[in-house]
C-alpha cells in the first residue's frame, strides 16, 4: 500500500444515505477505530478512489484496508460494485464486508458467491451498530492476517 510509515490505511464506507454515514462516522469514533473513515456515496465513486480516477487522480491515498459495503445505491449499486472490486486482480484483496438492510436469502447468497467477505445486516439502533463495528474491529483489523495489496500503479 502506499501508506505512509506509522500511518493506518482508511475504512472506507460506500453509502447513499447521509444519515447511515454519520452514524457509522459516530461509531467507528465510539469504538477508537485507529484508521481513517472515509465515507463515498455510490459504487462509481468507491471505483473511482480505488482506481484513483476523476476526483480522486490527484490525492495522495492508500488502498483501503476494510470496504463496508451497502447495496441499494443509485448509479453503481452494491451488487455492481462488489463484482467490480472482485473481478479486478488489483483489488480483489481488499476485504469487502457488505452491510445493508437486506436480509434477502439471494442477496446474501449473491453477495458471497461474488466474494463477499461477510454480510452483516444493518442494526436497528446506534448501541446495536456500536457493537457491530466493535466485532468488526477486532476481526478485521485487529484479529485477522491481510496479505498486504501491492502499491498499485494508477490507472490510465
Amino acid at each position: 500500500m502506499t501508506t505512509e510509515p506509522g500511518k493506518l490505511p482508511p475504512i472506507l464506507l460506500v453509502d447513499d444515505d447521509a444519515d447511515d454515514c454519520d452514524i457509522t462516522r459516530r461509531a467507528m469514533a465510539a469504538n477508537e477505530v485507529p484508521n481513517p473513515f472515509l465515507a463515498v456515496e455510490n459504487g462509481e465513486k468507491l471505483m473511482d478512489y480505488v482506481r484513483r480516477r476523476g476526483a480522486y487522480a490527484r490525492e495522495e491515498w492508500s488502498l483501503p484496508a476494510l470496504i463496508l459495503l451497502d447495496l441499494n445505491m443509485p448509479r453503481m449499486d452494491g451488487r455492481e460494485a462488489l463484482k467490480a472490486l472482485k473481478s479486478d486482480e488489483r483489488l480483489r484483496k481488499i476485504p469487502v464486508v457488505v452491510l445493508t438492510t437486506s436480509r434477502s436469502p439471494e442477496d446474501l447468497s449473491a453477495c458471497y458467491e461474488w466474494g463477499a467477505n461477510s454480510y452483516v445486516a444493518k442494526p436497528q439502533t446506534f448501541e446495536e451498530l456500536v457493537k457491530v463495528v466493535a466485532a468488526l474491529k477486532d476481526y478485521w483489523l485487529t484479529v485477522v492476517e491481510l496479505p498486504s495489496p501491492e502499491d498499485p500503479t494508477p490507472y490510465e
